[in-house]
Formats: structure tokens, C-alpha cells, sequence
């Protein structure tokens, strides 16, 4: 037992480093919503500042120059310390204010990518300017010993604990107590409302990225005596500390510490159980340490579908539609096959690497360009298949092409795996889980010698077909013509396939769950699922690039597949654009091992500044163009593009609906029976029921905080309810938000929350998912019964307020639902608007629509329903006719006020309708 703990108290110094880097994590996030991916970075920066002092020399970060300037003597463990944490502080203060300050009001997703670029800057610095050099660290603390047990254990680890746990306190003490840290709560909690109190929010982020970075630095300053000096292994300390940040929901310093501190002792422990242990595996346990603390911390805190007011903001630029793809695919088949016939050695093998890794980054065009899920693990999905395209062709002897197939169906499988914390997660914590995942994979099975070669590598069998070798070959023929016309076609084939993913049903599907999970789900859209999909299409096609590389290479070697490589790869898959067929191609070109790559090696020389130019290439991108250097070119005008654009109309529309009401027939089609909302102590919806019949517009109406909206989420399905809904006959109470709308109950939002990356049409169209028939003609229809068959073409995030209003009637009653939930959708109209769309929802129950309206504007209530329902306070406090609740003492008093033809309510309305 005492040989468990003293590996316990082992593990304290990697956790402390966890512990002080999870530190900065929050205290940057507090102060300007980032989650800096980049303080793993700041740390070894400090690290190898402070080593190199000590020896007496400066590391100078500009390149041109000498990497170091000699200072004439060895400095002192002090001084060298403060310099290196205040060379730091500044370092932050400058990220802050070139970087993250014009990000300020960005989606919290974007500031991220835009860390990662700094993470990539930072490393490429580092390799330019120090190389392989690993300067000696002497120790910081005293080198003495205690026992637990029979085991030693150094002191310097429990004093490296003690500062991180000071720095935390301190910290904690500041943020509670002082000025500083109320303001820095404040201007967390509201920008705006700090600017009203005179504080300064800039300042503010300027003093906590100061803070943070010297936190991080001295973190890394700490562990140096402990862990040699190594870019990557540093820079991948961001995986614990984001994990250990997580626990703390990037809030909490004690949480995040103690996370830290865990971690790091947890990994010590398994570690000496995978050696004590035959059973275990041989490598990555230790990196399952974070991961399995990610994935359970996201599976028990998240939720299928962000609350109200939780939208994830992406912002990862339009995806456009692609037209008339035979032209482009017959040029790009003409120019792959005249690239192969006209080149030879490493040009050729440059055209060809440009086919493989065009493949991967298409993975990414699916997964994240199209779903929105941010993935940091293609290029380890690409690993997995090439590893087990070894065990398929080497180990079993399956032929080409089945052998890759096979493998990309591993990659699938395992990218299911990868993507099941989608299932409850979005935006930043899922790039949080793949990142771990990406890290376990590559220790647990790429490094593995007992699943695979291990640093060896794994042998590839040579493709063949029909006798025909399709091998790249070696020796005077290398690489092999027939090898570069099977990676065109794949690549074709992947480039098409995606192109039509896009076009189709599935494809909006997509783009509606990375705009809007809530309202993807009212559509009908499976959000789960949907995101599931994404991730098996996309890893399928990292499989097959992965096994095109395997064939390549002709080995599977982890070096390929590196977390590190994958992150450099991610940063130029999205400067080229990740939301495009043409960025995927696109950024085959730009790859590491690619054309342009090739190009600037072999001609100007610049290859070693790559990575660099990478990483600054990606902050530049988050910070201007969120869609890439693609984004740009399909701006570019082209005659003939604009043509094609306009040629591609909906149908001719089906006559429109009868303009005469049809009456309600007595039948109930919905029942709201008892339906109550708490949260917490406060019950919004309180015992509420009524029944809507068919044909019929029913108005809900009631003051502001009534519980209208509410309402409107039990029954739909976005808030958990007791009582019953009933429709058609059948309860739905139990039932997810899809399957409710695929039952026939649609709905509106008060915030719109349209496709703003999706046409009118395609809007429309995912609304029309759930209604079966010719989905065209539907939207045709719709669209000519609203009168915006005109705006077909137009994408949303192009439309006016009204419009927008417009357009999301039009996707509820594109799926012909049985009863429409409409929350507001006169909001944002003039009055003659909303009298035309009140006749337009008259019009409207021509299509067999009854509808539940909720509006603030009486003369449209009052003028368009049948029946109105009035609430206050979350009760039901009258229904009846128009006329009757115009009239209706306690409706007056509590919502309406004293009609203007009416001398006020007299005092004998009773006290308990009053208040």
C-alpha cells in the first residue's frame, strides 16, 4: 500500500504543473472568454528563457538574428526566475492586445482556433531558434529525500506542489477580496455593465493576461529541473490542465487545482500499475487519465440540446451550395492526370501527397465545415486506418481495394467512438475531447510494440488489381504513375461525394445542427444522430486518406500520425477553408508535404519557417476570414457564376392555398392537460391546460415573464414538464423535441434562429424534412403563399428583420404539421406587416395547419384567432372569443389595461387577480 502512495506523492510534480498551467486557463478565461490553448507554450517559452539565463545568455525570439546573446555570466536561480516570468507577463499582454482584443466579442470557439495558431507560433519559434539544443536545468528547490514506505521520494516535488498551491490561493484571495478581482468578476459577468461602473474591461483582460502567462511561466519554469526541456511534450501539458480547467468549469480556482493536482497523481499511479501489472497495457495509461476525466465530466454535465439563450455561435464562415460540378470535376481530372504525366520524383510525390491529404481535409469539411463538430483528431482517425490497414493487407492478407475499405470502416468505428461526446457536448469542450482522444491514441496504440510495430512501425503490403500493380514502387520509377491515378480518383471520388452531401436532405441537416441545435430539433432533425453521422462520414474518409498515406509510405509509422502533426495540419486545413469542397482541395495543396509546401522548400528555402507562417496564417484567418483562403476565391466574380446562381430557382409553386379560412371542425388535436415548469423554487408554468381544435388559431397572450415561451417548450419539448400534451390522439409528453415535430408539432422561436449559412429555400427545406412528398414543391409553395418565392436564392443572414420573420413561418409550415407553435412572428413588423401576415395565417390553414399564436400585438390577436388563451403569472387566467377577452375585467387588469372606450376597471376587482 505504501508503494501505491509514494507514487501518489511522485505524481504531485506533474500535477502542480497541471494545477499552475489550469490556473492561467481560468484566469484568462475570466477576464476575456478565452481558453488559451497556447499556455502550454507560454510555459516552455519561460522554461527555456529561464535555462538559458542561468547559463548566462538571453534567447533572442526574432529570427535572422543570433539565437541567444551571451550576457557574459550565469545568472542566479532568482533573477534569471523574475526576468523569465516578467519576459512572460509581456508576452501575454502583446498576445492579448495583436490577437485576442480584436476577438473580444467572438464566439468562444474562434478565440480558441486563434489560440492554437499562437500555440503554433510559439513551438515554431522555439524549434527555429533553439533546434535540438535541451539546455540543463539545475534545481530550484532542495534536493532532499523523504520515504513512504520503502519507496524515496523527492522533497522538490512537494515544494513545487507548495508554490502552485500559494500561487492558487493567492490567486483566490485576489479575485474575492480585492477591487481587482470584483471588477474582473464584473466584466466577466457583463462588458457593457463594466463600462457603466467606469471600469476599464480592457485593462482588466490586459492585467489577467499578464497574470495568467507569469502563472503559466512559472509553472514552466518549476518542472523544468524535473522534466527535460522538449517543445512537444510541453506544449501537450494543455491536455491535463484543460481537463483539470474543465472540472473547475473554468470558474472555480479550488476545483481546478485540486483537478490539476489529481491528475498528475493519478498518472504517477498508473504508470507504476502498468509496469507492476502484467495485464495493463504497456503504453498510454496515463494519457487515459485526462481523457477518461474529460469524456465523464461532459457526459454527466452536459445536455442533448442547449438551453434557451445557449446557442453555440460558431462562426466558422458559409458553406456555400455547390453548382454545376461536371465542368470543375472533368478540369480537376485533366489537371491530376497531366500533374502525374508531366512530373517525376519529388514533384511527382509532392502531386500526390496534395491527392492524400486533400482527402483528409475533406474529413474535415464534413465533420466541422458542415456539422460544426471541431475536430482535432482527423489526422489520428487517418492513423487508425492506416494501422489497421496493416492488420487487414499484411496480417490477413484481404487485397486492394477491400483492405482499405475495411480500414476506413475501422477509422468510422472509432470516430463514433470520438464523436459520442456530441451526443451531450458542443463547440469548445468537444475540441476538448478529441484533443485528449488524439493524445491517448497516439501512446495507447500508434507507440503500442504489442498492437502494432511500435516506433518501428507497421509494414503495408503493396495495392494490386487484377495483377495489375498500383504500388508507388521504389527505385528509378518512384513514385509510380499507376500509385498517383488511384489517389486522383479516390480523391475525385471523396470530393464529389462530399459536394453531394452537401446538396442533399442530410447535408441541411447538418448545417441547421451547426447553426442551431434547438431549432434543427423542431425541424425534425435527429441533432444526435445527425451529429453522429457526421462523424462516421468524415472518419471514414480520414481512414481512406490514411491508408493512401500508408501505401505512400509503405510503412505506419507513429511519427506520421503525431498529435502535434495533426494540429498543424487542422491549422492549415482551415486557413485554406473547412466549409468548402474547394477549401478541402485546397488545403491538399497547402499541406505539409504538399505542393505549395514542396514549392517553397526546393525554391526559396523557406521550409523550416512553415509551420510558423502556419500559425500565424491561422490567427490572421479567425481574425478576418472565418471561411479561408477559399472564402475569397468564390467571391471572386466569374462570369457565367452569377448566372448559374440565378438559374437555380425553386419550382413553379403549387397554386396557393385557398385564401378562405377553414372553419375548425370540433376536433381536438391538441390538449394541453396540467402542464407545470419549476426551476428550481419558481414555478413558471403553473397546472396550465387547453385545447386546441382542428382549423382553429388560438392566441396566447399575457405580460411580459407570463410564461408564454415556457409554455411554448413544454409542449415542444425543450423544457422538462409534468402533465400531459396530447396530439392527435396520441401523448407526446415523453417524446425528444424531434420526434414531436415529426408527430406534427411544429414551431417558431422568439429569437428567430434561422440558417443564417443556408438560402431562404434551404431553411425552408429543413423545415420540410419531417413532411413526406416532393420537398421542392413544398418549399415552392410555401414560399409563393408567404409571397417571398423571390427571396428563394437569398441567404438568410442577408435578410431584413420582417423577412426573417417571414421565413421562419415558412419552414413550419413547409413540413405540413398538424399544429404550429408560433412564438412571436410578427415581432419586428409594422403594422400593415402584420396585418398582411395575419391574413397570410388565415390563408395558411388552408394547408390543414391549426396554430397556437403568441404576440404582443393585440390587433393581430384579437383580429386573426378564433380563440384566445391568456396567461399571468404562469396560470391560465381566461379563455373565450376575442371579443370576450377583450372585455374580461381580469384580463385587463392583468395584460390588456382599460380599453380606451371604457372608463378604467372599477375597484371591486378582486385582490388575488390584481396582484
Amino acid at each position: 500500500m505504501t508503494e501505491h502512495v509514494a507514487f501518489l506523492a511522485l505524481g504531485i510534480g506533474n500535477g502542480a504543473v497541471y494545477a499552475a498551467l489550469g490556473l492561467a486557463l481560468v484566469m484568462t478565461f475570466k477576464s476575456s472568454g478565452v481558453v488559451n490553448f497556447a499556455t502550454g507554450a507560454v510555459a516552455l517559452y519561460a522554461a527555456y528563457t529561464y535555462a538559458f539565463l542561468r547559463r548566462g545568455e538571453f534567447l533572442n525570439p526574432i529570427p535572422g538574428f543570433d539565437p541567444t546573446v551571451d550576457l557574459g555570466s550565469k545568472w542566479g536561480i532568482l533573477p534569471a526566475l523574475v526576468v523569465s516570468v516578467a519576459i512572460s507577463a509581456l508576452l501575454g499582454v502583446l498576445l492579448y492586445l495583436l490577437v485576442f482584443r480584436p476577438l473580444r466579442t467572438a464566439p468562444v470557439l474562434a478565440k480558441a482556433v486563434a489560440s492554437i495558431g499562437v500555440m503554433l507560433v510559439l513551438q515554431a519559434l522555439i524549434a527555429l531558434r533553439v533546434g535540438t539544443i535541451t539546455p540543463a536545468v539545475g534545481p530550484i528547490f532542495d534536493q532532499g529525500r523523504i520515504t513512504i514506505g520503502d519507496s524515496p521520494v523527492a522533497t522538490d516535488r512537494l515544494w513545487l506542489a507548495a508554490v502552485v498551491i500559494g500561487l492558487a490561493v493567492c490567486a483566490a484571495l485576489v479575485l474575492r477580496y480585492t477591487r481587482f478581482g470584483v471588477a474582473t468578476e464584473a466584466a466577466a459577468e457583463s462588458e457593457k455593465g463594466a463600462l457603466l461602473t467606469g471600469l476599464s474591461p480592457d485593462r482588466i483582460a490586459i492585467a489577467n493576461w499578464a497574470l495568467s502567462s507569469a502563472t503559466a511561466a512559472i509553472g514552466g519554469i518549476v518542472i523544468a529541473p524535473l522534466v527535460p526541456l522538449n517543445p512537444v511534450a510541453y506544449t501537450m501539458f494543455i491536455v491535463p490542465a484543460l481537463a483539470a480547467a474543465l472540472v473547475g468549469n473554468f470558474a472555480s480556482i479550488t476545483l481546478t487545482v485540486g483537478a490539476g493536482l489529481a491528475i498528475g497523481m493519478l498518472q504517477s499511479e498508473a504508470t507504476n500499475l502498468q509496469v507492476t501489472w502484467d495485464w495493463m497495457p504497456s503504453t498510454g495509461v496515463a494519457e487515459a487519465v485526462p481523457l477518461v476525466l474529460i469524456l465523464g465530466f461532459l457526459l454527466v454535465r452536459g445536455q442533448p440540446l442547449p438551453g434557451r439563450g445557449a446557442v453555440i455561435r460558431h462562426d466558422l464562415g458559409r458553406s456555400p451550395r455547390p453548382q454545376r460540378i461536371a465542368l470543375p470535376t472533368v478540369l480537376g481530372l485533366v489537371i491530376g492526370l497531366v500533374a502525374l504525366l508531366t512530373t517525376s520524383g519529388s514533384l511527382r510525390l509532392a502531386v500526390i501527397g496534395t491527392m492524400i491529404f486533400a482527402v483528409i481535409a475533406l474529413s474535415l469539411v464534413v465533420v466541422t465545415g458542415y456539422a460544426g463538430q471541431v475536430s482535432l483528431a482527423q489526422l489520428t482517425l487517418a492513423g487508425v486506418g492506416a494501422y489497421a490497414l496493416s492488420r487487414f493487407s499484411t496480417n490477413l492478407g484481404i487485397p486492394f481495394p477491400i483492405a482499405p475499405l475495411l480500414a476506413a470502416l475501422a477509422a468510422m468505428v472509432v470516430g463514433v467512438i470520438v464523436g459520442l461526446p456530441a451526443l451531450r457536448v458542443r463547440g469548445l469542450p468537444l475540441m476538448v475531447a478529441t484533443l485528449a482522444l488524439a493524445v491517448f491514441a497516439e501512446a495507447f496504440w500508434f507507440r503500442n510494440p504489442d498492437l502494432n510495430g511500435g516506433l518501428q512501425g507497421a509494414p503495408i503490403d503493396p495495392p494490386s488489381l487484377f495483377g495489375i500493380e498500383l504500388g508507388i514502387g521504389a527505385g528509378e520509377g518512384y513514385p509510380r504513375i499507376a500509385f498517383g491515378v488511384v489517389c486522383l480518383v479516390v480523391v475525385t471520388a471523396v470530393a464529389l461525394g462530399v459536394a453531394a452531401l452537401r446538396r442533399s436532405t442530410l447535408g441541411a441537416a447538418m448545417l441547421a445542427v451547426r447553426t442551431n441545435e434547438r431549432s434543427a430539433a423542431a425541424s425534425g432533425v435527429n441533432v444526435g444522430l445527425t451529429k453522429l453521422t457526421a462523424f462516421a462520414i468524415a472518419s471514414f474518409v480520414a481512414g481512406l486518406g490514411g491508408s493512401l498515406l500508408a501505401y505512400q509510405q509503405t510503412l505506419a509509422t507513429a511519427g506520421t500520425y503525431t498529435v502535434f502533426a495533426g494540429i498543424g495540419l487542422f491549422a492549415v486545413f482551415y486557413i485554406a477553408g473547412v466549409t468548402s469542397v474547394s477549401g478541402g482541395l485546397l488545403a491538399g495543396v497547402l499541406a505539409p508535404g504538399g505542393l505549395l509546401y514542396f514549392v517553397t522548400e526546393r525554391y526559396l528555402h523557406f521550409g523550416d519557417y512553415y509551420m510558423l507562417l502556419s500559425g500565424i496564417l491561422l490567427v490572421v484567418t479567425v481574425v478576418t476570414s472565418p471561411d479561408g483562403i477559399a472564402g475569397h476565391l468564390q467571391r471572386i466574380p466569374i462570369p457565367g457564376r452569377r448566372a448559374a446562381d440565378r438559374s437555380r430557382t425553386v419550382p413553379t409553386p403549387a397554386p396557393a392555398a385557398p385564401t378562405t379560412p377553414t372553419p375548425a371542425d370540433g376536433t381536438t388535436v391538441l390538449s394541453v392537460q396540467g402542464v407545470g415548469v419549476r426551476y428550481g423554487t419558481v414555478r413558471a408554468v403553473d397546472d396550465v391546460g387547453f385545447d386546441l381544435r382542428a382549423g382553429e388559431i388560438v392566441g396566447l397572450i399575457g405580460p411580459n415573464g407570463a410564461g408564454k415561451t415556457t409554455l411554448v417548450d413544454a409542449i415542444s419539448g425543450f423544457a422538462e414538464a409534468e402533465g400531459r400534451i396530447i396530439l392527435s390522439g396520441n401523448d407526446i409528453g415523453t417524446l425528444p423535441p424531434f420526434r414531436r415535430s415529426r408527430a406534427g408539432l411544429g414551431r417558431t422561436f422568439q429569437d428567430i434562429e434561422l440558417y443564417d449559412e443556408l438560402t431562404v429555400a434551404e431553411n425552408v427545406a429543413v423545415g420540410a424534412i419531417r413532411h413526406r412528398g416532393d420537398t421542392d414543391t413544398s418549399v415552392a409553395s410555401v414560399l409563393a403563399l408567404l409571397d417571398i418565392a423571390e427571396l428563394a436564392d437569398t441567404t438568410a443572414a442577408d435578410l431584413s428583420q420582417g423577412q426573417r420573420q417571414l421565413v421562419s413561418v415558412a419552414r413550419v409550415l413547409a413540413g405540413r404539421p398538424t399544429v404550429a407553435l408560433l412564438d412571436e412572428p410578427a415581432a419586428g413588423l409594422d403594422s400593415s406587416e402584420s396585418r398582411w401576415l395575419g391574413e397570410r395565417l388565415r390563408s395558411a390553414r388552408g394547408l390543414g395547419v391549426t396554430m397556437l399564436l403568441i404576440d404582443h400585438d393585440m390587433d393581430l390577436v384579437l383580429n386573426v384567432c378564433d380563440r384566445v388563451v391568456v396567461l399571468d403569472l404562469g396560470k391560465v387566467i381566461a379563455v373565450g372569443t376575442p371579443e370576450e377577452i377583450r372585455n374580461d375585467p381580469r384580463v385587463v387588469g392583468a395584460y390588456l389595461g382599460s380599453p380606451a372606450h371604457q372608463p378604467e376597471a372599477p375597484e371591486t376587482v378582486p385582490t388575488e387577480v390584481n396582484s
